[in-house]
């Protein structure tokens, strides 16, 4: 018996070489002959659709630069040929020229693929301008997110969102069926007032990393100035200690390490404000404060900016023994046991806190990076929700603690001397454990049985008597019902 399984989702996984599709599939018509109208030409020949290219000078463009399936054709025979759909390829600043078109194009749907020049906010969208000289004309507005790469390779190497809006209800149903069978993931964004953040969307440089980032990087500057201070500016004012040389290496090395376990403090630390915030109100159904949704939010940046910290710690700590310095430390340190006659210079507990501490920190360092691959969105979406938060928390606490581990382990015992605080400031790695403590000393508390339980209760559905509305029972199953 056939069914919708039997078909197949794009026409060229199926067919022959050289083969052609079926003759009378709809035409879709792309005015313009770039190089999106190239790209998007082969991914719908590939699709199963029959494809009309318009040109200003159609025979100016060289036959070669489009699949054998399309036709190359005027402006004009484009859209008169064009069943429904066709792709408006142009620059916003030439939709003057398609005024001669306007009958051709009246009753047919026009996808508005243009973006916007800059982020200054004119007005009038591109879609709502081109609405407006064709009103006897559906504008669809979609397809600009797209790059001719992404057009040519369909959606197999990522999940690639397209955002879709109109005010036209059947015309945006169909080219958001059309990005379908492209292989898209098309997102109805609502009316045609949406296209300026549609159109701006492709300018915006990494808009969810700018907090991150930045929070990072004074992170950085703070512990690298720690460090500059007690280790290398205080001994050259105070004994004539010239260590300027550790500048471009060694400090850095001992930055990394402090700003990656902080940073990853801060991935777990908001989670743990937001339990509390739902402990002490009884409810999850009042709204977080801003900078708690806007911390919430920045977790999957803050994480990975951990594990980048992370490995260039790794990667510097490898290339210490590689310096001139080591060496020549090295050959003293040898020097200074055979003048003393020193013939054994084991010391067991030394050996115990390098190897435990390298141990902890590679460790770490794996979690972290299994933690960011999960992160990928083509990782991610393979995982159902108890995989993804079973990796995401529990590996993320085990990361966490690790890493605490390894910098407990490098310490050892040191800080218990007043040798370690010189120029009574403490070292920079008893600083960089404050934040991290605190997250696990406060997800033990959170995993007490009595506040535990009270929470699930919550974010199952519970309220505190107080937020509950007069006569109205307790919601016990409401979690059964909205898997919360």
């Amino acid at each position: 018996m056939h069914s919708a399984m039997d078909e197949p989702l794009l026409a060229a996984e199926v067919s022959e070489p050289g083969s052609r599709p079926d003759p009378g599939g709809p035409v879709i018509g792309i005015i313009g002959s770039g190089d999106f109208s190239r790209s998007l030409a082969a991914r719908l020949v590939a699709s199963g659709f029959r494809v009309v290219v318009g040109s200003r000078a159609p025979g100016r463009v060289a036959s070669a630069a489009f699949p054998a399936r399309v036709e190359l054709c005027s402006q004009g025979e484009a859209a008169q040929r064009a069943d429904r759909l066709l792709f408006v390829a142009v620059y916003p600043e030439h939709y003057h020229s398609l005024l001669g078109l306007s009958q051709q194009l009246q009753g047919k749907v026009l996808v508005d693929v243009s973006n916007a020049s800059s982020l200054s906010r004119p007005e009038q969208s591109n879609a709502e301008r081109l609405a407006q000289l064709f009103p006897q004309s559906s504008v669809v507005k979609g397809f600009n997110v797209l790059s001719a790469w992404a057009l040519q390779a369909g959606a197999h190497d990522g999940n690639r969102q397209v955002p879709i809006c109109s005010d036209e209800a059947d015309s945006k149903a169909a080219v958001l069926q059309l990005a379908r069978r492209l292989g898209f993931s098309p997102v109805d964004v609502g009316g045609l007032c949406a296209a300026r953040d549609v159109e701006e969307a492709p300018l915006v440089l990494f808009p969810s990393w700018g907090r991150p980032v930045l929070l990072t990087f004074l992170l950085f500057l703070f512990f690298y100035g720690y460090n500059f201070l007690r280790h290398i500016l205080l001994p050259f004012l105070d004994q004539g200690e010239n260590n300027f040389y550790q500048l471009p290496l060694v400090t850095v090395n001992e930055t990394l390490p402090a700003v990656a376990i902080v940073t990853l403090a801060l991935v777990y630390l908001p989670g743990l404000v937001a339990s509390v915030f739902q402990l002490a109100r009884g409810t999850k159904y009042k709204r977080f404060p801003g900078w708690l949704d806007c911390w919430l939010c920045s977790r999957k940046q803050l994480g990975l900016l951990s594990f980048l910290c992370a490995g260039l710690h790794a990667v510097y700590s490898m290339c210490l023994t590689l310096r001139s310095a080591a060496g020549y430390t090295l050959l003293n340190t040898a020097y200074q046991q055979v003048k003393t006659g020193v013939e054994n210079s084991w010391v067991e507990q030394l050996v115990w806190r390098s190897d435990l501490y390298l141990s902890c920190g590679i460790l770490g360092l794996g979690i972290l990076a299994v933690l960011a691959v999960t992160s990928l969105p083509s990782v991610g979406n393979a995982l159902n929700w108890r995989e993804f938060t079973f990796v995401q928390s529990g590996l993320g606490y085990a990361a966490l603690t690790l890493s605490v581990m390894h910098t407990l382990f490098f310490g050892w015992d040191f800080a218990f001397f007043p040798s370690a605080y010189r120029y009574h400031l403490p070292p920079v790695y008893l600083l960089a454990l404050i934040l991290p403590c605190t997250v696990l000393v406060g997800r033990v508390f959170l995993a007490l049985p009595c506040l535990m339980f009270r929470l699930a209760k919550i974010r199952r559905g519970w309220e505190c008597t107080r937020h509950r509305p007069p006569n109205h029972p307790e919601p016990e199953a409401a979690g059964d019902v909205y898997g919360l």
